[in-house]
């Protein structure tokens, strides 16, 4: 028979295999960071360049090398596919959810780090970032590894027969952070990892986490005030950030090994590639897509600061968000207990606190953001889980029902609503409401469970719900939605047109299209002041058009519509298609080759 921490750590792994894993390479690249990303890893390993990420023949600085290295991998082992490209984020996420088990295993407890692992799995956003080829799992899973190694080096093992509520032990009493030179390596080197993943957030984060953590719990004990003020209590907020006190546990975390260790894993690739594109990368990187989206919001992604990130953890941490409420007083209550096991908890409390406060003073927002707090979060969900399904208290007696009822009206609601919204933009998958059933019966069996305070069944019942709601979205909805996609039309009538097409785009430009047509597409850019809106764009359509019978052009018809006989003689639609999820459609134009080239053939609803 396998050891208790070999069955857990197996049943981790399957439940967010399952997850991630399921139909991953069925549907197409979305729109618009997936292509990008895979179509850059793609042009590196063509061109044999581990150094300047590309896309579309241009310099690529939105995002560091890691992910695309990764990518070139399993391209060099599968071949360029869907599967192979969103596969290391799959992977990544798995490693993140055994990093999270495995810190529960020892703040709380087995229990708490399985349950804690299994929210995390079937959490909303983090299936997104496991299942799509973007760098928001690595980060997650370089900075949970990480936190992983600074509580390993920090709190001792738990074993399996040792009491569920005992606290955590340090490794060395009265210290907090690793002591162990060789575990503040690893941690640091991990952040290394994490800033060749996304950038300086790797490094700053999770180590502004860890410092807030210290910050509380390495503060000398002080006596409560008799009667407590609004002074006293601002007070006490204050006090962790205490000039000498902040600057002491600064210097215990061994600043200049992370310089050195972080240093050592980034810079050679940060260095090597300021030379070979003469520091453009940098600029770009560090300057527009740091500094910008800090002090500006960019590309429309605003929020507000209060409400923003908090209603994305609500929707994002689906389905366990729905113990958010009870989730909250607990933790409070739990964090403020006199016998060493709030560790746990205020760690947990940091790591959520730290990302949402920090991101919430950025102008720029995001969901995915926030999501390297998940496994924080997901703790602190797994050990009330845990502790509710051994025996309900007080509190999760009485807001069990409510977190219930409220699992299946989302099931109500999403079976709803769905429908209509299917009818609007997916017309013929208004069926896909039928998911919603999976929450909706899930919720009212644990309603009844949680009635007759069976709740270790209950707390079974909502796990596998949870988890094949979220399986069920990713693998079927997500495929359905994709069979309307219809670019692969247009995409077609090029490779039908020539067999080496000059492609240029008017006006519309899909990352998806370079990535499936396996060449760049030249996007037509106003490049000068006209009295006339357009004109110098279409004398560059024109142009374009003019160079050959090979030269096509994508656009759409609503700009089509307003070129007024601006066209070539002899150029005409050679295929037309809709537009996904937009009021407008596609079209190619050309020069046909055969007057039986602009027919409607083009409309047949093919895979690719």
């Amino acid at each position: 028979m396998l050891a208790p921490r070999i069955q857990q750590s197996l049943l981790v792994a399957l439940v967010t295999a399952a997850v991630m894993f399921t139909n991953l390479g069925g549907p197409r690249l979305w729109d618009r960071d997936e292509p990008r990303n895979a179509g850059c890893a793609r042009e590196m390993l063509e061109r044999g360049d581990l150094v300047v990420p590309t896309f579309n023949a241009e310099l690529r600085t939105h995002k560091p090398v890691l992910l695309y290295w990764c990518i070139m991998s399993a391209y060099s082992v599968l071949g360029v596919s869907e599967f192979s490209a969103r596969l290391p984020s799959a992977l990544f996420a798995v490693g993140t959810t055994l990093c999270t088990w495995f810190i529960g295993r020892r703040l709380f407890s087995p229990q708490a780090g399985v349950w804690a692992a299994v929210a995390l799995a079937s959490s909303l956003m983090f299936g997104v970032a496991g299942r799509a080829a973007t760098p928001d799992s690595v980060l997650i899973f370089c900075t949970t590894l990480a936190m992983a190694i600074y509580v390993a080096g920090t709190f001792r093992a738990r074993f399996d027969g040792a009491p569920p509520d005992a606290p955590p032990q340090l490794v060395n009493p009265g210290h907090y952070f690793p002591q162990h030179w060789p575990t503040a390596i690893a941690m640091y080197a991990a952040m290394g990892l994490a800033v060749l993943a996304k950038g300086p957030v790797g490094l700053v984060l999770p180590t502004a986490v860890i410092g807030m953590f210290l910050l509380v719990v390495r503060l000398p004990s002080q006596p409560l005030p008799p009667q407590l003020t609004l002074g006293s209590f601002l007070m006490r907020l204050v006090r962790p950030f205490e000039p000498v006190h902040f600057l002491k546990t600064c210097w215990y975390m061994r600043p200049l090994t992370a310089i050195f260790v972080v240093a050592a894993i980034a810079v050679p690739w940060y260095w090597a590639v300021g030379l070979a594109t003469e520091g453009k990368f940098l600029e770009g990187f560090f300057l527009e897509h740091n500094l910008g989206r800090a002090t500006q919001s960019m590309e429309g992604h605003g929020g507000g600061i209060l409400w923003f990130y908090p209603l994305a953890l609500l929707v994002g941490f689906f389905p366990f968000s729905v113990f958010a409420l009870p989730l909250a007083i607990d933790s409070a209550v739990q964090s403020r207990r006199r016998d060493g096991g709030q560790a746990g908890y205020l760690l947990a409390i940091c790591w959520v606190c730290v990302y949402v406060g920090l991101f919430s003073i950025a102008r720029t927002k995001l969901p995915s953001y926030i999501t390297p707090c998940y496994p924080g979060l997901a703790l602190l969900a797994g050990n009330f889980v845990a502790r509710w399904s051994r025996g309900a208290d007080g509190l999760a007696r009485f807001w069990l029902p409510w977190s219930f009822a409220s699992f299946a009206l989302v099931g109500a609601i999403f079976a709803g609503v769905i429908p209509l919204v299917a009818r609007r933009y997916l017309p013929g998958e208004e069926w896909l409401g039928l998911l919603g059933l999976t929450p909706l019966a899930g919720g009212a069996f644990c309603l009844a469970l949680a009635v007759i305070q069976n709740y270790k069944a209950a707390a079974g019942a909502f796990a596998a719900s949870a988890v094949a709601f979220s399986t069920m979205l990713f693998a079927i909805g997500a495929q359905q939605a994709d069979e309307h996609q219809t670019s692969h039309v247009i995409l077609r009538a090029i490779q039908q047109h020539s067999p080496t097409p000059q492609v240029a785009s008017y006006d519309v430009l899909e990352p998806s299209w370079v990535f499936y047509l396996g060449q760049p597409i030249k996007e037509l850019r106003r490049e000068a002041a006209s009295n006339e809106e357009g004109a110098a764009e279409d004398d560059q359509l024109v142009a374009h058009l003019m160079q050959s019978a090979d030269s096509v052009v994508i656009t759409k018809s609503s700009r089509l519509e307003k070129l007024d006989g601006r066209l070539p003689p002899g150029v005409t639609v050679l295929a037309e298609t809709d537009y996904f999820l937009q009021n407008d459609r596609l079209v190619l134009l050309g020069y046909p080759r055969d007057p039986a080239v602009a027919t409607a053939g083009y409309n047949a609803p093919d895979r690719r």
